[in-house]
């Protein structure tokens, strides 16, 4: 990262810009979860995994792809079935959400309907089903509950750490970023309509924690130079410095993160591309947020502080107008 080596690049000044781009692309998701809202009475697709249903877990005798599954399944009368390869090659995940009124009396429970579609495909001959679990819509609604609460969780900590181990202030700006970063994480989710699963929670948390990891290191390098100049030097030079500092190792670590996850997104498959898809994104905002969200609002929150070095961040010799 020679390239980096010296950088000398003024962020800060650009603050009012960052500020415009991060409004328009919230306002175009969240028209996006509107329309999604009204056409389809919900802005997140949910799976089996929140909404209750049934996963049925067959294994063919013969050579079969995902797209043959999914080609037998476009027969379920209900929602279009979840369908991944789990375990050997020919083994695979069928998730259906559960019928109801008029549709389980005349085909049955969703096992059965499953069963019955492959059987008037390829035989009841030519599959094993391996296992058939329930989950119902109790345990459902439960797991969103606890799935919310684990975001919540994380914005606590982290408040609670930040404060600890920095100042307040330095906890506040981490949660705006972080926070900014879920928004456009949640709003892409709904625009694409990818589906909301288990590993999709994991996908959201794991940007939690990317993007406070990559935070943090800013504002690590940010207290040090504070201490160095004596806090004599003027606030929006002391983070347009430490961002360029520690700019090398952001782009070195984003760029082999992403190299990986672009990998998983084309070679993984269906199974795995929606979480390597919003992790993707989750990269992109996070290392964006660290430097045009959280650097910004730190500064913000120091001058709304009414403090000396607020006062020089402001009115610094150095300081170019945003």
């Amino acid at each position: 990262m020679r390239l980096f080596a010296k950088a000398s690049y003024r962020f800060i000044e650009r603050r009012n810009t960052a500020y415009k781009v991060s409004a328009a692309v919230l306002i175009a998701l969240i028209v996006g979860a509107v329309v999604w809202q009204v056409s389809r009475g919900s802005w997140l697709h949910y799976g089996v995994d929140f909404t209750g249903g049934t996963l049925v877990q067959v294994r063919f005798h013969e050579a079969t792809s995902s797209g043959d599954v999914r080609g037998y399944m476009n027969a379920f009368p209900g929602q279009a079935p979840e369908i991944t390869r789990f375990g050997g090659e020919n083994e695979y995940l069928i998730r259906v959400q559960e019928l109801e009124g008029a549709e389980v009396a005349a085909d049955g429970g969703s096992e059965d309907v499953v069963t019955g579609i492959l059987n008037d495909a390829i035989g009841e001959d030519a599959y094993d089903v391996v296992r058939t679990e329930f989950v119902g819509p109790k345990i459902g609604g439960e797991l969103q509950t606890k799935a919310t609460l684990a975001i919540l969780m994380s914005f606590v900590l982290t408040l609670i750490y930040l404060a600890l181990r920095f100042e307040w202030r330095f906890g506040v700006a981490a949660v705006i970023a972080t926070v900014h970063d879920i928004l456009i994480a949640l709003g892409f989710i709904s625009v694409m309509q990818l589906e909301v699963s288990l590993p999709t929670v994991a996908a959201v948390l794991t940007i939690i924690g990317y993007s406070l990891n990559d935070t943090i290191v800013v504002f690590d390098r940010i207290r040090e130079n504070l201490k160095k100049t004596g806090r004599r030097t003027a606030y929006i030079d002391i983070i347009n410095q430490s961002i360029n500092e520690v700019l090398p190792r952001t782009v070195m670590t984003s760029g082999t993160t992403l190299a990986v996850l672009i990998a998983l997104a084309v070679l993984g498959g269906a199974m795995i591309r929606d979480f390597a898809l919003i992790l993707i994104l989750g990269i992109l905002v996070g290392t964006y947020s660290s430097i045009f969200v959280a650097s910004p609002a730190l500064l913000e929150i120091e001058e709304r502080s009414g403090t000396t070095e607020a006062a020089r961040g402001r009115h610094g010799p150095k300081t170019a107008k945003a």
